[in-house]
């Protein structure tokens, strides 16, 4: 909340009197030097915006030193030494010693950071702690590891400062048995009070050569070498960033699966294979990072975890340590990994790419999803096991309607195609389109009602509703203007479907075609001859075109612009817009199939884009006979030949005539009205 208005005495309100309305302690009001913080919920700190991950206020600043780090470093104290090891801990804790077992630690330990988890939010509204998160910190000296767990108020003093490859000292601790761990394992518990813990950073140089603790130690693979890792192998990688996606959410899948997670999808590139390494990538508390994330920018992920999801598809996304580190935000100088042999290597293929190759080849934003989903219907259904089944067209609207911002979601439904339009970027109105005139003008009577959702974007509408939209036209024509047979000396196929032409550009018989246009209409209902039935045989009337609904900006990929690249990269963020013209679009042009639910017969309309795998980050090379049938199943056109014109596309919908298939969409609420609807695959379902 930014402003409110507060009725005073007299005016609109209850007429409270005896109140102070200048001392309401609004947001900013305090004295300037304390801090912005929550007004009630005994919190001393904001939750951030989109996920309960990142950290988030001017309270999570870089703590300056404590006065026991002044005090040291005024002393210049070197050849410091631990007055206590990681093994003595633990064999003083399993033996039962009580200044371990049940007071806190006074002794100094040294240790270095191997691993940094991200913060864990573990608030809840019937508790009343002030700062509820928690880190984890993997711990090492020259005897052994150990995990320390930051708690509540030092995550807010100390998170942001610590990084793997850190020497600390630390004092005035607990030793616990590990959560949820065997018997034996201790961890360390960090608090700001009970006692208060001492924490200093140490520079290598002022501990003593005997007691510098291990270096961290990297498992660098790269793309050709993790082709051949297992599945949960944990790694770390060096590439050049060619596609960085937009940020969206999902519904965590611990627990009660009630918690939005945020994630985004990058492709690195390091030159040792042509398989480009692909990460899902979740928040990781490094917001400041994550938003500047952007193409031709070289990112270093350590511990992230390989996900096999096929003999031929595999990623990497987040284990429970996962960093990331990108240029031009100081990171990679700070870190150890700089000079080890495969991130000198990378460097080296790196300085033989020219700017004007990477560059061409660099995306950002749209939609986009992977691993490839099967071709088969039998292995899809094979994979969804477990997943909720089909949906009814009223059920999958309702779901629509509960999406929050950004969250994505994947449907099937039973459905035919009723209609195939294609349409361009910037141009209102359809191009080509195809009506399955069986289901346009079949009796609708009996189908449901369906309330109209909200958000324009898709668009539902019971099975009865009607479409009037004219084609593109020049400025002379008018609505209907476009060929089509009137007389037919053949009778044509009651309920077969047809393909809607172009209109000509001829625009020398508008008037009379008009004016013929009169005879087509049934002016009068109740005026009937027994030629009836051989009249409606020899008329054909070509439906008015299709209602396209608008598609969003945010579904097509941009290419990436150097030149504007914070600019480009705050669109594509939580939040962020995309100014439609601002950027050039990889792809523009686009098929909109509007479905019909097998269930209810609400129709839905959703976004269908064959042709994007070519600038796709992950090109998809799978070569098929280009029908629809098998267009459909792959989610692309093949390949290995090359893909028909969208007018050929169009004639040849004629295949999907009665047709029912099982649709696969990928829905995201983009916010406001919007939400994308992507067919990503539709199999065709045998009687």
């Amino acid at each position: 909340m930014v402003s409110v208005d507060v009725p005073g005495p007299g005016e609109d309100g209850d007429g409270r009197t005896g109140v102070d309305w200048d001392s309401l302690p609004w947001f900013g009001s305090s004295v300037a030097a304390a801090p912005l913080v929550p007004l009630r919920a005994n919190r001393s700190v904001f939750l951030p915006l989109w996920n309960n991950v990142d950290y988030s206020g001017q309270v999570w600043m870089e703590a300056p030193p404590t006065e026991e780090e002044e005090d040291e470093e005024e002393d210049g104290e070197e050849g410091r030494r631990p007055t206590v090891t990681v093994s003595r801990l633990r064999d003083s804790f399993l033996s039962g010693r009580r200044g371990v077992t049940r007071g806190a630690v006074q002794h100094q330990l040294i240790v270095r950071i191997i691993n940094k988890s991200p913060l864990t939010y573990y608030g809840r509204t019937d508790r009343n702690c002030e700062c509820p998160y928690k880190a984890v910190l993997e711990l090492c000296d020259q005897t052994g590891s150990v995990c320390a767990v930051l708690w509540n108020s030092v995550c807010v003093s100390w998170y942001r400062r610590l990084k793997p490859g850190d020497i600390v000292g630390l004092r005035r601790f607990r030793v616990k048995q590990r959560y949820q761990a065997e018997p034996g394992v201790i961890e360390i518990s960090v608090n700001s009070r009970n006692p208060a813990a001492q924490i200093s950073v140490l520079p290598e140089s002022s501990v003593s050569p005997e007691y510098v603790p291990p270096a961290v130690i990297y498992s660098f693979y790269n793309s050709q070498q993790i082709l051949d890792q297992p599945h949960d192998t944990v790694c770390d990688v060096i590439g050049v960033l060619t596609f960085v996606g937009r940020s969206e959410r999902i519904r965590s899948k611990d627990g009660k699966g009630a918690e939005l997670v945020e994630y985004r999808w990058l492709q690195l590139e390091d030159g040792a294979s042509d398989q480009p390494i692909m990460v899902k990538l979740f928040s990781t508390s490094q917001p400041e990072t994550h938003l500047k994330l952007h193409p031709a920018s070289i990112l270093v992920g350590t511990r992230l975890k390989l996900v096999r999801a096929s003999e031929q598809t595999s990623y990497l996304t987040n284990s429970a340590y996962t960093q990331v580190y990108c240029s031009g935000q100081g990171h990679h100088s700070q870190m150890s990994y700089r000079r080890l042999r495969p991130v000198r290597y990378f460097l080296d293929w790196l300085r033989t790419q020219e700017d004007a190759a990477v560059l061409s080849r660099a995306l950002i934003g749209g939609f986009f999803t992977y691993p490839p989903l099967p071709v088969s219907m039998e292995t899809y259904m094979k994979a969804r096991r477990g997943e909720p089944g089909f949906l009814r067209g009223a059920e999958l609207q309702m779901a629509l309607d509960r999406l929050c911002y950004r969250e994505r979601c994947t449907f099937c439904i039973q459905a035919t195609v009723t209609t195939v339009t294609y349409s361009r970027l910037g141009e209102d109105e359809c191009c080509l389109f195809w009506m399955d005139r069986s289901s346009s003008f079949s009796p609708s009577s009996s189908s449901p009602s369906t309330p109209r959702s909200s958000r324009t974007s898709p668009s539902f509408s019971p099975a009865s509703s009607a479409v009037s939209r004219s084609t593109p036209r020049t400025p002379n024509q008018t609505a209907g203007s476009f060929k089509r047979k009137l007389l037919s000396t053949e009778t044509p196929k009651k309920r077969g479907p047809w393909v809607t032409l172009q209109p000509e550009h001829n625009t020398d018989t508008v008037v009379l075609f008009e004016a013929s246009m009169e005879f087509l209409q049934n002016v009068n209902p109740d005026d009937k001859d027994d030629d009836e039935d051989d009249d409606a045989l020899s008329f054909v009337t070509a439906p008015s075109p299709p209602i396209v609904p608008p598609v969003t900006m945010e579904t097509f990929p941009m290419c990436y612009d150097h030149a504007h690249w914070e600019e480009q990269t705050a669109t594509v963020v939580m939040g962020g817009k995309t100014t439609p013209g601002r950027f050039d679009l990889a792809i523009d042009d686009y098929y909109t199939l509007k479905l019909r639910a097998l269930s209810d017969g609400v129709l839905v309309d959703a976004v269908f884009l064959p042709h994007a795998w070519s600038s796709s980050p992950c090109p998809l090379l799978m070569p098929h006979s280009n029908t629809w049938t098998s267009i459909l199943s792959h989610g692309a056109f093949s390949s290995h030949t090359p893909p028909p014109s969208p007018a050929d596309l169009i004639a040849m919908a004629t295949q999907l005539t009665n047709q029912r298939l099982v649709c696969v969409l990928e829905v995201c609420h983009l916010g406001g009205a919007s939400t994308e609807l992507v067919l990503s695959r539709a199999f065709h379902l045998a009687e």
